[in-house]
C-alpha cells in the first residue's frame, strides 16, 4: 500500500470557512457567537470538494489511503479563547469524520486539538477522548505553539503537556508536532514558521529526558524534519555536548520524519541521513506548495516520484510507503486490518 501520513483538508466547501470567518468576526466585535449548527455542509459538497481534488490526484499518483486532518492554518489557536477553539476543533473534527465516513478506503481520520494560549493542555482531552470514542481518530495534531508565531508556552519537554501525553499514550496515539498560522510578521506561516517549529521541536526534545518518562509516546515531524537532516551532526554534536545519548538511543525510538519534502535532492538527503525505520510517506497534497515545478514538468507535492527515484531498496521502500505508517499508527493498522488490507 501507499500511506500518506500528512494530509490536510484544505479545499473543504466554502461554507466552513464562512462559519469560521463568522465566529472570527464575533470574536473581535464582541457579539454572540454563531452556532455550529449554522453550518450546512452536505455530503455531495464533500464529495465534489475532495473528487475533484486530493481524491483525483491520490488516483493519479497511486496512492491508497491518506490520514487526513482539519487544515492546519485554519487551526488558529490564538483567535479567541478556549471555547473559540473548543468549538471550531469540534465542527472540523466532525467534517474529517465524515469524509473517513464517505470514504472509509481512502481516508483516515486524526483530529484537531482545542487549544488556546495560555491553557492548560488538559482541557483538551474531552475533545481527544470523543474523537477517540466517535470517530476512530489515529492520530491528532498538537500545536506546540499555540500562540502563532510568539512562542508563549513551555517547550514540549515540560510538564505543563503531560497530562495530554498521558492520553495520547493511554489511546497509543501518535501527535504530529504541528503549527498553524503564523501572526507574527517576522514568520511566514508556511515558509519560515512550519520549518521554525519542525526544527524546535525536535530540539526541544533533544535538550530533555521527555522519552524515559514516555518511553511509547510518539511524535512525528512533518516537512521532512525543517532543518534537522541538513544538520544531522550539529545535532549529534549537541547531544554530545549536552551529555545525551547518541540520537538513535536518545531519540529515534519515538521521534518519525515525513517526506514532505519538494524536491529530489532534498528527499535524496533524508533518505541518506535518517534511518529507513523512522521514515514515513507523505505528499500534504493540495498543501502549502500547489505548483509545478519547471525543472520536472511535476507538481512539487507529487512525492512519490521523488521516493521512488531515492537510492532505497524494495524492503525499504515498503517501510516507508506502509509499514513504517502501520507501526507507529497502530490505529491506522487496526483500521486496515479490518478493512481486509
Amino acid at each position: 500500500m501507499i500511506i500518506d501520513a500528512h494530509g490536510h483538508f484544505t479545499t473543504a466547501p466554502p461554507a466552513l470557512e464562512a462559519w469560521r470567518r463568522r465566529q472570527i468576526a464575533a470574536v473581535q466585535d464582541g457579539t454572540p457567537q454563531p452556532r455550529p449548527d449554522a453550518l450546512s455542509i452536505g455530503d455531495d459538497e464533500l464529495r465534489e470538494a475532495l473528487e475533484t481534488h486530493q481524491l483525483r490526484q491520490m488516483r493519479a499518483r497511486g496512492h491508497d489511503l491518506t490520514i487526513f486532518s482539519p487544515r492546519a492554518i485554519f487551526m488558529a489557536h490564538h483567535v479567541g479563547d478556549f471555547q473559540v477553539s473548543a468549538t471550531w476543533a469540534a465542527i472540523c473534527n466532525e467534517v474529517i469524520h465524515r469524509v473517513a465516513t464517505l470514504y472509509p478506503r481512502h481516508f483516515a481520520p486524526a483530529a484537531m486539538l482545542p487549544q488556546s494560549p495560555g491553557v492548560d493542555p488538559a482541557t483538551c482531552i474531552p475533545e481527544l477522548e470523543r474523537c477517540v470514542r466517535d470517530h476512530g481518530v489515529v492520530a491528532v495534531n498538537l500545536n506546540p505553539d499555540p500562540s502563532g508565531g510568539h512562542w508563549t508556552s513551555p517547550p514540549l519537554p515540560d510538564r505543563h503537556w503531560y497530562p495530554l501525553y498521558e492520553k495520547l499514550v493511554e489511546h497509543d496515539l501518535p501527535a504530529m508536532i504541528h503549527v498553524s498560522q503564523s501572526c507574527n510578521a517576522c514568520f511566514h506561516t508556511t515558509g519560515a514558521h512550519y520549518l521554525n517549529a519542525d526544527t524546535t521541536a525536535f530540539m526541544q526534545c533533544l535538550d530533555s529526558d521527555l522519552f524515559r518518562d514516555f518511553p511509547t509516546l510518539r511524535f512525528v515531524i512533518p516537512h521532512g524534519g525543517g532543518a534537522v537532516p541538513y544538520h544531522w551532526g550539529r545535532f549529534r554534536g549537541l547531544a554530545m555536548a549536552l551529555g545525551k545519548p547518541p540520537l538513535p538511543e536518545h531519540l529515534l525510538g519515538n521521534i518519525f520524519f515525513d517526506t514532505c519534502v519538494y524536491h529530489q535532492p532534498g528527499i535524496d538527503l533524508l533518505t541518506k541521513v535518517v534511518p529507513v525505520h523512522n521514515l514515513l510517506f507523505a505528499s500534504e497534497m493540495v498543501g502549502a506548495v500547489r505548483g509545478i515545478d519547471p525543472d520536472t514538468g511535476h507538481h512539487f507535492d507529487d512525492t512519490r516520484r521523488y521516493i521512488d527515484a531515492a537510492a532505497l531498496d524494495p524492503v525499504a521502500k515498503a517501510l516507508v510507503f506502509e509499514g513504517n505508517a502501520r507501526r507507529v499508527y497502530p490505529r491506522l493498522d487496526q483500521l486496515l486490518l479490518a478493512q481486509g488490507r
